[in-house]
């Protein structure tokens, strides 16, 4: 008899060290064959673009983290995705109307929850500081267009750091990868490409990865002949879209180099959920 409880503690053990390690892998596992980068940080578990979502992204290990740049009226590079407050925090109007100490007076967490009242904004020093050795970095230039000397500035700030390989600047705005390009050769750029704008030429394509090391198109707008046609120039291609199932499978069935998503896990079991840009 007590032989026969031995053996069926054992086998309940060793159950219930299977079923561990099942569901540590369904919360876990990565897919193998793209990179994940959490959009404006994990902006699905705290606010965007906040040190909060920041740090929760790299607890859930994604690869890169994924944020967005606007210049001050003070000039200072400050993470926010709308080019207005509004959205996103207590204040009012455009980033460019105010200066870094003025901005750090909004509450940016309370909008999202009230877990996070009081978070603040943070600048893209910040980031770096924080962040740098410890996850990939994937900026994105929103409007450069309106922030004159915006590229100087970024270009002027990564210079301080030796290793730029886990660093990545991207935006629609094809001049001003260019010119980033043209200024650091050694740090990757990304070209971001409007829904309408996606069935590319070839020679558009030649033209693009001669100095981007990346291409990046809502997959809702690709086809796998696209995906294809860059990878023979050498580049890469992430994307992004709405929450879809359906599209996450297109993504991974037509090869896509990475995701960048609210979530950045791609578990068994559920869909890995994305966001609209």
């Amino acid at each position: 008899m007590r032989k026969f409880n031995i053996v069926w503690i054992m086998m309940v053990g060793a159950c219930l060290l299977m079923l561990v390690g099942y569901n540590d892998q369904t919360k876990r596992v990565h897919n193998p064959d793209m990179v994940s980068i959490a959009h404006r940080g994990a902006s699905g578990f705290a606010p965007e673009n906040t040190r909060s979502a920041f740090s929760k992204g790299v607890e859930l290990q994604a690869d890169y983290l994924e944020c967005d740049i606007h210049l001050s009226k003070d000039g200072e590079l400050i993470i926010m995705h709308d080019e207005k407050i509004d959205r996103t925090t207590s204040g009012s109007g455009f980033i460019k109307d105010y200066t870094l100490a003025e901005l750090r007076e909004l509450d940016a967490g309370s909008s999202f929850s009230e877990e996070f009242q009081g978070e603040q904004i943070m600048t893209l020093n910040e980031l770096l500081d924080e962040f740098y050795e410890q996850i990939g970095l994937l900026i994105e230039l929103k409007y450069p267009e309106n922030y004159p000397g915006i590229e100087e500035r970024v270009v002027s700030l990564l210079k301080n750091y030796e290793d730029l390989s886990s660093i990545i600047i991207q935006s629609f705005d094809v001049d001003s990868m260019k010119k980033i390009h043209t200024m650091l050769p050694e740090l990757e750029v990304a070209v971001l490409v409007h829904p309408s704008e996606s069935i590319l030429s070839a020679k558009k394509l030649d033209e693009l990865t001669s100095f981007a090391s990346y291409i990046n198109f809502n997959v809702s707008f690709l086809n796998k002949r696209m995906v294809d046609k860059v990878h023979e120039r050498g580049g890469k291609v992430f994307v992004w879209s709405k929450k879809d199932k359906k599209l996450v499978a297109k993504a991974q069935k037509y090869g896509v180099d990475g995701i960048i998503s609210d979530f950045t896990k791609w578990p068994i079991d559920e869909p890995i959920y994305l966001v609209q840009e």
